[in-house]
């Protein structure tokens, strides 16, 4: 490390600058730089395009100021310390990331929205602890149990619902925002977003990250990506109930709702397809009407997951089950095009920050246990956007 580095670790940037101001020159290793460049998915040539100066600091021509690399950190989304460290430091997600073609690759998006997601957990979680919470008693209760049936019953049980709870709803959307509901109620925090934060430059594409969610015996965190078909949603929130009862925090892909080659994804993704598309009924209902979207009003679920369900009892083919996902997928996507982009952002923010968690912060504000500094860190939200939105919902 250089001399100086010992301020990347537990120190502000502030602090750092203000060290740094008493120096005559500012040298950054050209190592980090290119590695921050290729960390934020950037092109390198590209990058000195638009951004000349940058490449003469790896050059050694040209000296970076205080203000110039304040604003590459934020550019390439590295915490500001960094760019002191003499070689680029090893980063590891802290959870295990599965894909359905095996590629281990995760984008700083998704990374990044796992460390935001964590920060909030830490934080509720403490709260929580200081307040006499206790654990919840499902949290890993089918760590060593393979048997799919009993884990089905009990997450049921837990949520108090029976095997033909979505037929009382008269769509699979309305039993999507019970199920979430329920899930909440549980003390389970349910967060919707397809973004890092509230940053709308920083999108988290489906294909990459369908959900993670991030086990704690005091406050399970699971994370839905808005962006996908709400069709597939309810499957990813099953499948990741399913994590929390087996114990397993975990992210995945889950491409064309395939798990990965990992023998807990494959049970969570049988205890999700049991739990949402009961065997035996399935079977009473495919003996009379043999047709996907026959068998998705019965159930009030989408097409795709009766599709799902109709392949892993061997009623379609892998091929036709391929062929009707994306037929599914391209009408999802044509649909998507004809609504409006626009929306309203606290009806929106609702759901990335989850009404749970917003409800602990503002108790936690007005009981002087958090500052509205680390209020606004933990929400994202700031100022008069931060007093707006907890005027309006508490």
């Amino acid at each position: 490390m250089k001399k100086y580095s010992y301020f990347c670790k537990g120190k502000s940037e502030y602090s750092l600058c203000k060290f740094l101001e008493m120096k005559s020159e500012i040298n950054i290793n050209a190592k980090i730089i290119t590695w921050a460049i290729a960390r934020a998915g950037e092109d390198l040539h590209k990058f000195f395009e638009k951004v000349p100066n940058v490449y003469e600091w790896i050059e050694g021509s040209k000296k970076p100021t205080i203000k110039q690399l304040q604003d590459f950190s934020k550019r390439v989304h590295l915490p500001f310390g960094y760019l002191f460290f003499d070689q680029p430091p090893r980063e590891e997600l802290s959870i295990p990331f599965f894909r359905t073609n095996n590629d281990s690759n995760v984008s700083l998006n998704v990374s990044d929205t796992i460390t935001l997601i964590q920060q909030r957990q830490d934080w509720l979680r403490d709260y929580l602890n200081d307040n006499d919470y206790e654990s919840l008693p499902f949290v890993g209760k089918f760590k060593h149990s393979q048997k799919v049936s009993d884990i089905v019953a009990d997450i049921r049980n837990v949520l108090g619902l029976n095997e033909n709870w979505a037929t009382e709803f008269n769509t699979w959307q309305k039993a999507l925002e019970f199920l979430a509901n329920k899930i909440d109620e549980i003390g389970i925090i349910i967060i919707f977003n397809s973004i890092v934060g509230n940053n709308t430059q920083r999108p988290i594409k489906v294909e990459e990250c369908r959900g993670f969610i991030l086990v704690d015996e005091i406050v399970p965190f699971m994370f839905v990506n808005s962006a996908d078909a709400k069709a597939a949603q309810m499957f990813t929130m099953v499948h990741e109930l399913a994590h929390i009862w087996t114990g397993h925090s975990a992210g995945f892909d889950f491409r064309k709702l395939q798990p990965a080659n990992n023998s807990n994804e494959v049970l969570c993704d049988k205890v999700a397809a049991e739990f949402l598309v009961p065997e035996s009924f399935f079977y009473h209902v495919w003996e009379k009407h043999p047709q996907i979207k026959t068998a998705a009003l019965h159930f009030k679920v989408s097409e795709i997951v009766v599709a799902r369900r109709a392949l892993d009892l061997n009623k379609i083919t892998k091929e036709e089950f391929i062929k009707f996902y994306d037929e599914y997928s391209n009408r999802e996507i044509k649909r998507k095009n004809t609504q409006s982009s626009g929306g309203d952002f606290y009806a929106t923010t609702k759901k990335r920050l989850n009404m749970t968690f917003a409800a602990h912060v503002n108790n936690a504000v007005k009981a002087d246990k958090l500052l509205y500094r680390d209020a606004y860190k933990l929400t994202g939200l700031h100022g008069e956007t931060f007093q707006k939105f907890f005027t309006k919902y508490f």
